[in-house]
């Protein structure tokens, strides 16, 4: 168990120092590593692990590292996975939070992310090309992965998009029969908490918190600008910090609890932003392959995978947008995706920091 928790804490603190993109990038970060190189798990359960992550709150990616964990060491597997992903991001903002609190700037780092951003999204589409071939079980799911797609550029919310399309095709495949016996649930815990009140705010918004950036950036104005504790210029550098630091996106709350309590508020700030998330997951991972056993619940599954691929695929496809901008991105892009399609085994960690280096150089020229 021990040397399994080695392996466990050392690969996914290698995902959160290298983890720049988002939830999207980290997740085919974790496919390659989980499945394609140590073969901890297939790309079906893979896919399954995706779509019940997509239908609980908090930061998808952070729960995907913490559902690998279980699956490979329990719920010893789960803590180290998921600390040790959430690590190098809590550190590396803390430090930028301590910088910014003290001199009032943030560190100058686009001309390197500039370069990164085309890497990543390289990095996601030839992730996703062997979970596609997975989840497109028939015509019926391409169908409803084509219809997922459209409706998330029409501009409808992506986690109802994906419930309603895998509640619709478990009723299909069922003949909208009642489902056969499967007894489980999803408890909500119980949590005894201290009376921070900045551990409460980030508890609160842990737990309820569903989709990207932008969406924390809405719960935050609302719970501490709107409440005057603290700017919006300064909720503002700290998406941005969240945005441009490797890991996940959710270590904005580290940056927000050192202004506004130094180190034991950066402290009380992070663990109430995750702490959700370790609980959701453990209550959750156990009976993802009880689902299975019920015709309609793996019909359910079968349509949210299928929906979870069309939701990367629409991520991808904005940050194309804001990212391809001219011929040194689309020459960053198209190198990285050559790379990545050819030495499948090179490290994704090498992709993202030649991205960083390429970028930094052709901005020269």
């Amino acid at each position: 168990m021990k040397t399994e928790l080695n392996h466990i804490a050392k690969l996914f603190l290698k995902l959160g120092i290298i983890g720049f993109g988002g939830p999207a990038a980290h997740i085919a970060m974790m496919q390659k590593e989980v499945v394609d190189k140590k073969q901890w798990m297939s790309n079906d359960h893979f896919l399954d692990l995706i779509s019940a992550t997509n239908l609980i709150p908090g930061p998808n990616s952070t729960e995907m590292t913490m559902h690998c964990g279980h699956e490979r060491a329990g719920l010893k597997g789960l803590i180290v996975a998921g600390i040790c992903f959430i690590l190098p991001a809590v550190l590396t903002t803390s430090i930028i939070a301590w910088a910014y609190k003290t001199y009032g700037a943030l560190p100058e780092v686009v001309q390197f992310i500039y370069g990164i951003k085309p890497a990543i999204i390289a990095i996601i589409i030839t992730a996703i090309i062997p979970l596609a071939q997975k989840s497109f079980k028939n015509n019926t799911l391409i169908i409803f992965g084509i219809i997922t797609l459209a409706l998330c550029l029409a501009g409808f919310n992506e986690i109802l998009v994906l419930f309603s399309v895998g509640v619709l095709y478990a009723l299909i495949q069922t003949n909208f029969q009642g489902p056969n016996t499967v007894n489980s649930f999803f408890p909500l815990p119980i949590i005894t908490i201290s009376n921070s009140k900045l551990f409460l705010i980030f508890l609160k918004i842990g737990a309820i918190l569903y989709g990207s950036g932008y969406v924390l950036f809405a719960f935050l104005d609302t719970e501490l600008v709107q409440k005057g504790i603290i700017s919006r210029q300064e909720l503002i550098d700290a998406i941005a910090v969240g945005q441009f630091t490797p890991g996940p996106v959710f270590s904005s709350a580290t940056f927000i609890g050192w202004q506004i309590a130094d180190g034991w508020g950066a402290v009380a700030a992070t663990i109430g932003i995750f702490l959700p998330s370790f609980i959701f997951v453990a209550l959750l991972n156990p009976i993802i392959p009880k689902l299975r056993n019920s015709n309609i619940m793996s019909a359910f599954l079968d349509a949210t995978n299928v929906a979870s691929i069309a939701i990367i695929v629409f991520t991808c496809y904005n940050m194309g947008k804001e990212t391809i901008i001219d011929w040194r991105t689309v020459l960053i892009l198209l190198i990285s995706l050559s790379v990545s399609v050819f030495y499948k085994k090179l490290n994704s960690a090498i992709i993202v920091f030649g991205g960083a280096i390429l970028g930094y150089i052709l901005q020269l020229i």
